[in-house]
């Protein structure tokens, strides 16, 4: 195309293309706008707004008996339905095109996925017809659209949606709700920021009291996007003038007075008088010709539509491409199709090493990149906390308060374990009877403390296991099953080790740690201290002993046989207790470490697979094959909608590339 030629943008900056005394409803520009047009008509038919991308849309809205049908007609230049109650029945969508060239007009419907060709004379029939098919007979409506093409000479290249007139009153044969069903459709269509709202009002009325206004006002408040139409202005010429020029009701994109066409009238006949009502009578002349007659009413939609066509269109580019690709993307990360038991163990294998992966990340290696915002999943962590709360439990558990009953459980064991030899000599009896003794009163905790974590290590590796096979919900219950069944097994083992552990330390007294003599030692350095405060009855009973803390003594004083040997007894034993306790916390995280590592190197991918192929040989595998139906019906669902977004990528290509080329659409 030539320099010569105006852009959509230049035309829409000039002067009006035609007035209310002059020729037809359609204006030279459409050719160039026609391509953008039908661009949006394909991308309407693709159903792309299934997807969220909104499209610019010309919304028709009016209380019933606003005339919309009649401002339609006109429009258009063809009859629709007319009788008492609600005739728009469904959403109509009524795509409008110049045809100078066609020796008749072409008229036809499309819906659920057909399309039926039709005259002017029978387009009512045709309509109500097709609304039967689609909402029922009777007076019910429906959210599925019906699409009318209407190509002829004289029309202006215009798409819109009318939908049913609003209507509070419920006649026989509808819905007790069909308000509120008709609000929520027409809130549909003109709730996106891209429709474009033609309110159809009757000068008849005031216009604050419209059901339609209080809608559109409810999503455009300031009215940016709302074109009023004023029918009837013939019926009620008394005050229209200031009612258009106050604009009492936020209509931003302006009004047009329109005179529909009476009785028997031809549509030419029609606009004829309508021209000479706003020219001769003495209150409607007064309205600016600028605002009044459906001529000029079609400019103003046709420029309107093309200029919300050519803001929206980049960002609809975009937005089908953003999704395309989100789409693919998912579709990608959905479970390939299985076809032979062989891809299902190859499959299996790959995703239980992907979990075994994770696991060592966050099991063995302290790293939780997988799951930074869930602290239960920062598993060393964890581990280490409940670890220390076992160390404290053990350390601070009643039947190791040294104080309690100070020296006389030694006493009677020393009684107890007499015997015929030197007198200066500690039995070891006494010993290891003090020391089973206090073994046993914490026997329950590291059985306890077992339980605690294997619970919690458990909890892990089934979500990590879920999160990486959740492909495969086929492959759920089993692989729950199994972990559970594992890890109960090396639940068992964590116990059997712990009651080794705690029968070891009945049975021998041992350590090589040097922290034991040296403990004893300083222990033992108190025992003057000790003597002391038994012998000197004046002095106070209440003495404090460094490791023991504050004893009273008093009631030891008339025992002092075996004294001293009980206090050493008591020394020894703290000494050696100490070292007992870290004992039981060392070689349960050695123990916790070991078996963890082995649950995710050696023995989760053994017992899984085990699970799921099973004696019968491979049942688990050929459940894998089975796709399941959640995954086949998103399956199903992306690639219809990966297709449609392609066709829709297509059909914004082409028009893309005309304007890259042709320089249209541009400035």
């Amino acid at each position: 195309m030539g320099d010569d030629r105006p852009s959509v943008h230049s035309v829409l900056k000039a002067e009006p293309l035609f007035t209310a005394r002059q020729a037809p409803l359609a204006a030279s520009y459409n050719d160039q706008i026609r391509p953008l047009l039908d661009a949006i008509d394909k991308l309407r038919n693709l159903m792309v707004m299934k997807e969220g991308i909104q499209l610019p849309t010309i919304v028709v809205v009016g209380d019933q008996s606003s005339g919309k049908s009649s401002v339609l007609e006109s429009l258009a230049g063809i009859n629709l339905p007319r009788g008492q109650g609600i005739c728009t029945r469904v959403p109509l969508i009524m795509r409008l095109q110049d045809n100078p060239r066609a020796e008749r007009p072409e008229l036809y419907l499309e819906f659920n996925g057909k399309v039926v060709h039709m005259d002017e004379d029978n387009i009512s029939v045709a309509i109500n017809d097709a609304t039967n098919e689609i909402a029922g007979h009777g007076k019910a409506i429906s959210n599925s659209p019906l699409t009318l093409v209407v190509k002829k000479d004289g029309v202006p290249d215009l798409t819109m949606v009318d939908l049913p007139g609003i209507t509070r009153v419920p006649v026989h044969g509808q819905p007790e709700n069909i308000y509120e069903q008709i609000s929520e459709m027409i809130m549909e269509y003109i709730r996106p920021e891209e429709s474009i709202i033609l309110n159809v009002l009757s000068a008849t009325v005031d216009f604050s009291t419209c059901e339609s206004i209080r809608m559109s006002q409810m999503v455009d408040k300031t009215g940016k996007r709302t074109l009023a139409v004023v029918t009837k202005a013939d019926k009620a010429p008394e005050g229209l003038l200031e009612k258009v020029t106050a604009d009492d009701v936020n209509i931003g994109l302006g009004y047009v007075c329109v005179r529909n066409r009476i009785g028997d009238e031809t549509y030419e006949e029609a606009r004829l008088s309508e021209a000479k009502l706003f020219d001769t009578h003495p209150l409607l002349c007064k309205i600016d010709k600028s605002v009044v007659g459906v001529p000029v009413l079609a400019q103003k939609l046709t420029q309107i539509q093309a200029t919300i066509m050519a803001k929206c269109l980049p960002e609809i580019v975009k937005k089908i491409n953003d999704k395309l690709t989100a789409n693919v993307a998912e579709l990608k990360k959905l479970p390939q199709n299985l076809s032979s038991v062989a891809e299902a163990m190859t499959t299996l294998m790959r995703m239980l090493g992907s979990a075994k992966d994770s696991l060592r990340k966050i099991l063995l290696r302290g790293e939780f990149d997988e799951y930074p915002e869930e602290k239960n999943m920062h598993c060393t962590a964890r581990l280490v906390e409940m670890l220390n709360r076992y160390s404290h439990e053990l350390q601070h558990c009643a039947e190791n308060d040294p104080r309690a009953n100070f020296l006389l459980e030694e006493l009677e064991v020393l009684e107890e374990a007499k015997g015929m030899w030197l007198p200066n000599f500690l039995p070891r009896t006494a010993f290891l009877t003090l020391l089973q003794r206090k073994v046993k009163g914490i026997s329950s905790k590291p059985p306890s403390f077992v339980a605690r974590v294997w619970e919690y290590i458990e909890g892990v590796v089934i979500r990590v296991l879920m999160r990486h096979c959740e492909n495969y919900p086929q492959l759920h219950s089993s692989t729950r099953r199994a972990a559970s069944s594992l890890i109960n097994k090396m639940k068992e083992k964590s116990m059997d080790r712990m009651m080794e552990f705690v029968e070891m330390e009945k049975l021998a007294d041992y350590t090589c740690n040097p922290e034991y003599t040296l403990e004893w030692n300083n222990l033992m350095s108190q025992q003057n201290i000790f003597m002391d405060a038994i012998n000197v009855v004046w002095k106070p009973s209440n003495i404090v002993l460094q490791g023991i803390g504050e004893v009273d003594v008093g009631n030891l004083r008339h025992r002092k046989q075996q004294i001293q040997e009980a206090f050493d007894l008591k020394m020894r034993i703290t000494a050696y207790w100490e070292i007992v306790l870290r004992r039981f916390v060392d070689l349960m995280a050695l123990h916790l470490l070991f078996s963890v590592q082995n649950l995710v190197n050696n023995e989760m991918e053994k017992e899984i697979v085990g699970q799921l192929i099973g004696p019968n040989g491979s049942g688990g595998m050929e459940r894998m094959l089975e796709e399941a139906p959640s995954v086949a019906k998103k399956r199903d669902q992306l690639n219809r909608s990966i297709k449609l977004l392609r066709e829709s990528a297509k059909v914004v290509a082409n028009i893309m590339d005309r304007i890259a080329t042709d320089g249209e659409y541009s400035d």
